[in-house]
């Protein structure tokens, strides 16, 4: 879904003793500022979270409380303080409500953005 484009709305000066075109101006300005808000908002990356140092540890499945509040949709590393490969096991997640799984190749402390 592409971003809303916010379109201005102006009166002109014999406009601005008409009731009705200034109701029509604000009518129209605060539809348009909701379309343009709700179109960034529906976007499921602006409703995320940034977890802090993480630390993932090498032959075992890392299980990590995401926080989000609903099933988590993705994820990425944001920071990373040791080299890592880093994959996630949630197909055998049975709670991607409440946990992120991630399996690493060496002890590494990372940040996760979570959404």
């Amino acid at each position: 879904m592409a971003f809303t484009k916010f379109i201005n709305q102006v009166l002109s000066l014999a406009e601005i003793n008409s009731p009705a075109a200034l109701l029509r101006v604000i009518n129209t300005l605060q539809t348009n500022v909701g379309n343009s808000i709700n179109t960034i908002l529906a976007k499921p990356q602006v409703d995320s979270s940034v977890l802090t140092s993480v630390t993932l540890v090498p032959g075992q499945n890392n299980v990590i409380n995401h926080k989000l509040n609903r099933t988590l949709l993705g994820w990425k590393i944001v920071r990373v303080r040791n080299q890592a490969q880093i994959s996630d096991t949630q197909d055998a997640n049975p709670q991607p409500n409440l946990t992120l799984w991630l399996s690493t190749s060496a002890l590494v402390i990372v940040d996760i953005e979570v959404f």
